[in-house]
């Protein structure tokens, strides 16, 4: 499934839920957790559920919005009462906060739950970071960069700072052979340059897409991550020429194309479409 622009929105404003579903964005993620404060978590679950049961009338949509629930931590006591909604069929997978080891994604195995989304916000959880990506159920990493910095006292830590561990996360997806990860929150949500040049960076990098904490930020986030105009046609020669020449050697503009040239086409062609 398609991750480029991931929606946060907050458990305890139903309201808001169908919009954010068509606001545009890959994926939209009910968030039980830091977005509902500790005495409205009871007011949160039955605000969602009551949303669930309703969405019928709420088809009319028609979005492509993959939708997502986070659940509190599973070492919460918030946890154990979170499990009564994810179970249920409309979320295509559950984001766990927090995840320090594989172990931390068996209790959503043991409540039948297929398909998981750790998030990685602490320094423990990067150092199991390719143990937990290779959990069964894992589809992806996600990136707390905010909760991590502050694992770590860091500062108002710029791009330097958080890139080996950026880094750790794509190799570690890349080692688990699931998909590439999503890259944590910009905090500024009207400042289109920080915005583009956080995700220009994470595209850089190797990560699928980018988590969202304003609808604002949704349009730029899968613009930026979609291939350019001039890479798809780059890649449409690419793949032209060497279907010419039925994979024999071949340069494109000037430059040689190997296996390794010709796949990153290919997969330039496959986002693009």
């Amino acid at each position: 499934m398609r991750m480029r622009s991931v929606l946060f929105v907050p458990g305890v404003r139903p309201e808001r839920f169908d919009k954010a579903l068509a606001s545009g964005a890959d994926a939209v993620i009910i968030d039980l957790e830091d977005a509902v404060a500790p005495g409205d978590k009871d007011l949160a679950r039955s605000a969602v559920a009551a949303w669930l049961h309703a969405r019928p009338a709420a088809a009319e949509l028609h979005t492509t919005a993959t939708l997502l629930l986070r659940v509190n931590g599973v070492d919460t006591s918030a946890f154990a009462d979170d499990l009564a909604l994810v179970r249920h069929a409309a979320f295509a997978a559950i984001v766990v906060p927090k995840v320090e080891s594989a172990d931390g994604v068996a209790a959503l195995a043991a409540a039948d739950v297929r398909t998981v989304i750790p998030m990685i916000e602490t320094l423990a959880g990067m150092d199991a970071a390719t143990a937990i990506a290779s959990a069964p159920g894992v589809s992806r990493l996600a990136f707390g960069s905010l909760d991590f910095q502050a694992d770590l006292g860091m500062r108002d830590a710029l791009d330097e700072e958080l890139l080996p561990f950026r880094t750790q996360l794509v190799m570690a997806s890349r080692r688990a052979g699931i998909g590439a990860p999503i890259d944590g929150v910009t905090t500024a949500i009207d400042n289109a340059e920080i915005l583009s040049a956080d995700v220009l960076r994470a595209r850089r990098l190797g990560f699928a897409g980018k988590l969202c904490i304003h609808p604002r930020q949704v349009t730029l986030v899968n613009a930026l991550f979609a291939p350019t105009p001039d890479e798809v046609a780059w890649a449409t020669r690419v793949v032209a020429a060497t279907d010419e020449t039925r994979g024999g050697a071949v340069a494109v503009d000037g430059m040689m194309v190997d296996t390794p040239v010709l796949l990153r086409a290919q997969a330039i062609l496959g986002e693009a479409g």
